[in-house]
């Protein structure tokens, strides 16, 4: 009797020690790409089964509201919609704005010459060429722009004809074109500017240009 039942008990013993493949698997973790948030319809709780027990978890996981977009190349499609800003249209909702009725503008770095659409060396001739002309005939039509540009230089001319000396006159040749202007400017200049110190030109505004609506200017000698 006590044969049989040691015999049993070894048999029981063994029964329960086998294992299969399928227990095998489901003891294992799952792969961590098929790892999914629990959406609202589904339940917080979930269960895992290890062999012949069975194991109860309580997780409480919340979808992160902060999801990236789809990139096109290296940059989002919408870099403030990727990341769940809706609201925000642009980055200027992100910062502080003060403001105390100031303004705010770059710095005019190169702008100190008006370029006139040229190169050097054609802005230069076209100077010249009008400051040869305004000395010739008083008063010239030209664009506004041309206008303010050339004033300086007619001054800088009819200040070299004050001085007088020789040395003045050689630099008044090397920028007017014509050389009998020269002459008649250093000879009109003393009784004519003598007792005024500077501006020596007048600009006065005149109906657009017609064709491109250029804005015009008449400038005089005074």
């Amino acid at each position: 009797m006590a044969m049989t039942m040691a015999l049993a008990t070894a048999t029981g013993v063994a029964e329960t020690s086998r294992w299969s493949m399928g227990s095998l698997k489901a003891a294992l973790p799952s792969p961590p790409e098929r790892f999914t948030f629990p959406t609202a319809s589904s339940s917080s709780s979930s269960s895992a089964t290890c062999g012949h027990r069975s194991l109860r978890l309580s997780v409480g996981l919340r979808k992160p509201e902060l999801q990236f977009g789809s990139f096109s190349g290296l940059s989002p499609l919408n870099p403030l919609l990727s990341l769940g800003l809706s609201e925000s249209t642009s980055f200027e909702h992100n910062f502080t704005v003060i403001d105390n009725g100031g303004r705010i503008s770059a710095m005019r770095h190169g702008r100190k010459v008006p370029k006139l659409n040229r190169p050097p060396d054609q802005r230069k001739a076209l100077l010249r060429g009008l400051t040869t002309q305004l000395l010739k005939h008083g008063r010239i039509k030209t664009t506004r722009a041309r206008a303010s540009a050339m004033r300086k230089y007619v001054d800088k001319m009819i200040t070299l004809a004050k001085d007088g000396s020789l040395h003045k006159r050689r630099q008044a040749l090397g920028y007017i074109y014509e050389k009998q202007i020269v002459h008649a400017l250093f000879a009109e200049v003393p009784d004519r500017y003598g007792e005024r110190n500077g501006g020596y030109t007048r600009i006065i505004r005149t109906l657009p240009r017609r064709g491109d609506n250029a804005p015009m200017a008449y400038i005089e000698l005074v």
